[in-house]
């Protein structure tokens, strides 16, 4: 197995009011960065539990972070495009173009892009989500306050992935696989979720091998 490059994005910010202590807005809040080694010890270990997982469990896709007109799949997909698409009624796209990360292929029509969790929704739900409440899942669905939660990709690719973590599947580009792990780690940090001993397994030995040199940073989700 071969394995590439990487980056992310973290660090909560605490403002003193006179009678408590008052959590900044995400957007003011620092990122936290550290190594991907470091990344990868912060995970808490814990066995998984898909009892009672649904996917109707997540409410996506809901009406977006903008006033647009645009869901949040529409809204990542005008996030990450390369070229940008044209805007009809009803934010439907057209034209543009995308690189889909995972597997390094161009594409030029919006419908044959999923929008890939990178945490997927059974693994959040078996690593932490199903004690959430329905909002917090449908924020996390929905999750565009780090730009690596949601990542527009070949379907192909999407659907290979499914809902396995990296023990399972990386991606089938060399070099993107140090940016997925990292990605994922991120990801799991951001919004606490847990590893089970296989997958925390798989995550210290690329972050000891072949994805040493990689940084990770995140913010926790408000």
């Amino acid at each position: 197995m071969r394995f590439g490059a990487l980056s992310l994005t973290l660090v909560p910010l605490i403002v003193s009011a006179p009678a408590q202590a008052v959590q900044a807005p995400q957007s003011l809040r620092a990122a936290e960065v550290t190594t991907l080694g470091d990344a990868v010890g912060l995970v808490a270990v814990r066995g998984e539990d898909r009892a009672g997982y649904t996917r109707s469990s997540f409410k996506h896709w809901n009406s977006g972070d903008l006033t647009d007109g645009c869901n949040t799949r529409n809204e990542v997909l005008l996030a990450e495009a390369v070229v940008a698409p044209t805007v009809g009624t009803g934010c439907k796209l057209t034209g543009g173009s995308w690189l889909s990360y995972y597997d390094g292929q161009e594409v030029t029509d919006p419908g044959a892009l999923d929008i890939d969790h990178m945490v997927p929704l059974a693994e959040a739900w078996d690593s932490g989500a199903s004690a959430w409440t329905a909002a917090r899942r449908e924020a996390y669905a929905n999750d565009q306050g780090a730009a690596v939660s949601l990542v527009a990709v070949t379907a192909r690719t999407n659907r290979s992935k499914a809902d396995q973590d990296p023990a399972q599947w990386l991606p089938p580009a060399p070099d993107a696989q140090c940016r997925y792990v990292g990605e994922w780690v991120a990801t799991k940090l951001r919004w606490q979720l847990t590893a089970d001993t296989t997958e925390m397994d798989a995550l210290k030995v690329l972050a000891e091998g072949p994805c040493e040199d990689s940084i990770v940073s995140y913010t926790p989700a408000p």
